[in-house]
Parts: structure tokens; sequence; C-alpha cells
């Protein structure tokens, strides 16, 4: 009885095209199931006794099954990691005529030119966050060269991310984010370095790993996080570049108390009630609206690493994608804000 189960939706789950995951995952459901139909039914039910009498039977299937999945999990990972070293190639002083003809577009930019392209792949940059805004975000940086990329979430893929998030695959559902924006980017871009931070940013960390990078992009989702990349940030001198979108707008600046602008928290002083700011699983998202704020991150990233053009530094980009409008507002520091104003950060103009 039990087997004729599995099969039935085994063949259910293939015939809906059901990704793979998800149809083990109904296998151990119904598992569980039985296990629970005999813990509750009498000794001598007839369901008990047409599902084999004894919950111990299902209990060692079930734990082997565990085993095996943990087991294949780990290899799978060992394999990548061997493979990705394997495939990585060997970095050297000056650029090999694959990577010259990759960033060809790139250096014959006036504005970007060979030293440009060697001050990307010199520099390390930081993405908070590998949902809406992190996935475009650091696509593009891999795609442009930029040698050293961090990217630090606790999240994992769900299927209801994949409407947006397209540095994610259907596969990698049930994946460690982190992990699976690295595959992909690496799949992309052998020549540049990936580090996975498969855990929360919390204040504990944050000031040892902000100070291995040169550059922050924030692409989080919740007013906490972005608090503190920006007390980080401010603490560790290094620019900060947040975007932030909901429903059809998004948003985007630079900050760089350093060089005189404001910090995040010198235009957003509170957090707003969270009843006035919805999240996208409570209010919905456009899904190309997280590519396009996404996109101007790893645009201003460029320039902020090549020094190409004029940043959005002092200035906060609103895009609204409903009515196809841009606007652009212009924020200065606050001389009571309490992370910036009192390091001392404000005394050279913006540029």
């Amino acid at each position: 009885m039990v087997g004729t189960m599995a099969i039935t939706l085994w063949v259910i789950g293939w015939a809906m095209k059901v990704p793979y995951a998800v149809r083990w995952n109904m296998m151990a459901l119904l598992l569980v199931g039985v296990m629970l139909v005999h813990v509750i039914l009498p000794d001598g039910h007839p369901l008990r006794m047409a599902t084999g009498g004894d919950a111990r039977l299902w209990a060692i299937i079930f734990g082997f099954g565990v085993i095996i999945w943990g087991y294949g999990k780990l290899l799978r990972r060992l394999r990548s990691r061997v493979t990705s070293q394997e495939a990585a190639p060997v970095k050297s002083e000056s650029f090999s005529p694959t990577e010259l003809d990759r960033y060809a577009r790139h250096i014959i930019l006036r504005e970007v030119g060979g030293p440009g392209q060697k001050a990307l792949r010199d520099a390390k940059v930081l993405v908070v966050g590998a949902g809406g805004l992190g996935a475009p975000a650091l696509q593009y940086l891999a795609a442009a060269g930029v040698g050293t990329i961090g990217v630090i979430d606790d999240d994992v893929v769900e299927n209801a991310n994949l409407q947006r998030q397209v540095i994610h695959l259907d596969r990698n559902i049930g994946v460690p984010k982190v992990h699976s924006a690295a595959e992909v980017m690496r799949a992309q871009n052998p020549f540049v370095t990936v580090r996975s931070y498969h855990r929360r940013l919390e204040a504990d960390i944050a000031d040892d790993l902000f100070s291995e990078y040169d550059l922050v992009l924030d692409g989080t989702d919740n007013f906490a996080t972005r608090y503190l990349v920006n007390r980080t940030a401010v603490a560790t001198g290094k620019p900060l570049i947040a975007a932030a979108l909901t429903q059809w707008e998004g948003q985007i600046s630079v900050y760089d108390p350093a060089h005189g602008t404001p910090c995040y928290e010198c235009v957003f002083p509170e957090a707003p009630d969270p009843s006035l700011v919805p999240s996208c699983a409570e209010a919905g998202v456009i899904g190309p609206l997280p590519g396009v704020i996404g996109a101007m991150m790893a645009v201003e990233a460029v320039k902020a690493i090549t020094g190409a053009g004029q940043g959005l530094k002092g200035r906060l980009l609103i895009y609204d994608a409903l009515y196809a409008e841009t606007r652009t507002i212009g924020v200065k520091p606050r001389a009571d804000c309490p992370v910036c104003h009192g390091k001392g950060l404000h005394g050279a103009a913006p540029h």
C-alpha cells in the first residue's frame, strides 16, 4: 500500500514537472505520515496492518534515507569545490588573451580603458544580500571582471524567489543563496574569486568582514540590517552603495561620508512603521524592477572603482517603473546624525 502511494505521488509529480527535490520531499512526508499512523492507531488496526504493522520499520527506512541524502549532498558539495578549484585559471599580473577579448568592450571605453579594467580586477567588493537586488548586481560585477566578490546571506533559494532573483536556478531550490549565486558567477566568469558567507550579517563580525573589502553594496530587505551596514561602512571608511525597492518603485544612492556625502542614516534617520513599508511578500514586486535597480548598483560600483563619470554621491535616484519616471533628489549630511557627524567625516565636498 505504501509502495503504491509512493509510486503514485512520484508519477503525479513527474507528470506535473515538479522539481526533483520537491518529489523527494513528498516521499519523506509520506513516510512521516505512515509513521504517525502507526503511533496514533492501536495495535491490530487494519490501516496499521496494511502499512507494515510496525512504525520501527519505516523509521529505519526513513533514517537510512536521511543518511544517504546527507552523504550525497556532502559528496556533491566536495565535488563542486574540487571542480571549481581545478577549473579556476591561474591569475597573472597581465591579462591573458582570453581576458583581453572578454573585457574588450570595457577596454575600448575612454573612461575605463586598460587601467580601469585592471582596477576592477584588483578590487574587492562585498554584496550584502543575494536576493532581488543582489542577484543582478552580483552577475554584472562578475561579468565586469571585479576580481574578488564577497556575498553574505543566510537565506536559501525558494520557488517564489525565481520570479525576480535571476541568478538562482530552479534546481537550486533549497540551496543557500550564497552558494547558488557563487555557482552561477563562477560558471559565467572563472577569472573572478567568489567568497560565500552563508550567515546573517551581525554586529560581531561586520567590522572584520567589511575591512577585507574596498566597497560595499547593500541589497538587504530589512531596516535593521541596513542600519547595521551603514554604521559599519562609516566605521570602516568604506563607500556604500545602497538600494531598496517595493512594488513598482526603487531607489539608489552612494553614501560616502569620508568624501563629504551623507550616510544612509542622515537621509533616513528612523525606520518607518512596518505597516507603511510592506515587504515584497506582502505587497508584491514587479519581476524586472530588481534587475533595473540591481544593475544600477553594479554600474555605480564600476564607476566608483574606475573613477569614471559622476556617481550618485549626494543624490538619491528614484525610479518609478509603473509610470516610467525617474527623478533625482539632492541629499546632504545631517548635522545631528549620530553615525557620521561626530566622526569629522564631512570636511570634503562630494564628487
